[in-house]
């Protein structure tokens, strides 16, 4: 039973994801997770179901819909697959970061192939300097009549090596504090001086690639430009902040969701002296921790992004949402491994991908101790 109180359209969203995640995704989950590769195809298809685009409006070719059905669709996902939940949150980044801060050119001309599945988003702000370090960025972008030349490095990137579309920061000088001062680019894959590099093999969220991105001497006209010139400081922070961190907090709701049901299901069928094993007290307050958090993780993270489908900025609760619910991830996984003994270790269980995907979480988006900062801030302010 719910604790948070859908509309019927939201409902009925959850069932028709749910039926594609079962059809589309459950088959080939393990097989994501083993050989870490990026369904390609079946991101098309999830584009031609709306889901892609779920919050674009539809003069944008989206399904017009609200942040609370992304969440939905992100929970269903990651409950099964939260490598590939994690390629479809960063491919929203992107899309967020054009339908927020572009040009109406820009809009019309990026969002319609974005949403339909036909090209593969992303956000490149990280380097090496560290990702919540905005001012000290490296990469730098020159400004040479009416283009841009750039160049830099870009590391830890989601969708690094897939991504058609990618939203990227760069300095491009100092603010009136002698601060760098950010500025945004949209750049397209084969664009000369732009390429993938290294790709990295995590051991969580797998399916998700993630990677560096190289530029060298890359040249971009000016209608490339994001927002405006030395103010992607804001973009950034808008776009992980109000998009990044609600949606780690989904997909970590959809990580406990997996924990509770598969705590429940191993229980009842598990017979151990005799009785099931669900009939163990020890086992029942495994099953009631992974269910308090899993339904305090779902408050924390509707209410958050409730708040922003209102409108308003929720920056502070999808901190603490994304703080509780990727820390809570860890235990609810690391209680179904000790409730399952030895089977938990085993890969032909689930468990173990449970444990490694709620770890792998934690830094993105921002560190536990980074939200406990930002929690903080706003709570003295």
């Amino acid at each position: 039973m719910s604790i948070i109180q859908f509309d019927k359209k939201q409902e009925m969203l959850r069932r028709t994801v749910r039926e594609f995640v079962e059809k589309e995704i459950v088959p080939i989950a393990t097989e994501i997770d083993e050989q870490d590769t990026f369904p390609e195809e079946l991101f098309q298809k999830m584009g031609q179901m709306g889901y892609n685009g779920i919050f674009v409006p539809r003069e944008y070719g989206g399904a017009g819909m609200g942040y609370t059905e992304r969440a939905i669709l992100l929970e269903e996902i990651s409950r099964h697959s939260a490598g590939l939940a994690m390629a479809v949150m960063t491919h929203h980044l992107g899309v967020a970061a054009i339908l927020d801060f572009g040009t109406e050119e820009q809009k019309k001309k990026y969002l319609p192939d974005l949403c339909a599945g036909k090209k593969i988003g992303g956000l490149a702000v990280t380097e090496p300097s560290g990702g919540s370090d905005l001012m000290g960025h490296q990469s730098t972008g020159e400004k040479i009549g009416e283009d841009w030349v750039l160049n830099g490095r870009k590391c830890f990137i989601t969708n690094s090596h897939v991504a058609d579309v990618s939203v990227v920061t760069v300095r491009t000088g100092e603010d009136a504090k002698g601060r760098p001062a950010l500025s945004g680019f949209i750049i397209e894959k084969g664009n000369e001086g732009f390429a993938p590099g290294h790709k990295e093999n995590k051991f969580g969220l797998r399916g998700s690639i993630m990677g560096d991105l190289n530029i060298n001497d890359c040249h971009v006209s000016g209608e490339a430009l994001l927002g405006q010139e030395g103010k992607a400081a804001k973009i950034a922070l808008s776009t992980i902040g109000g998009v990044g961190r609600p949606g780690m907090a989904a997909i970590s709701v959809g990580i406990l969701r997996a924990c509770l049901e598969e705590s429940v299901k191993f229980a009842k069928e598990r017979v151990i002296y005799g009785k099931p094993l669900a009939k163990v007290p020890a086992i029942q307050s495994i099953i009631a921790k992974n269910r308090i958090d899993y339904e305090a993780g779902m408050l924390l993270t509707y209410q958050a992004i409730g708040i922003k489908d209102t409108g308003e900025r929720s920056d502070t609760q999808s901190a603490i949402a994304k703080h509780y619910t990727t820390e809570a991830a860890v235990l609810a996984a690391k209680r179904t491994i000790d409730l399952m003994g030895g089977y938990g270790c085993v890969n032909e269980y689930p468990a173990g991908r449970y444990l490694r995907d709620a770890m792998t979480t934690i830094p993105s988006g921002g560190t536990t101790q980074i939200m406990e900062l930002v929690i903080a801030g706003a709570s003295l302010a």
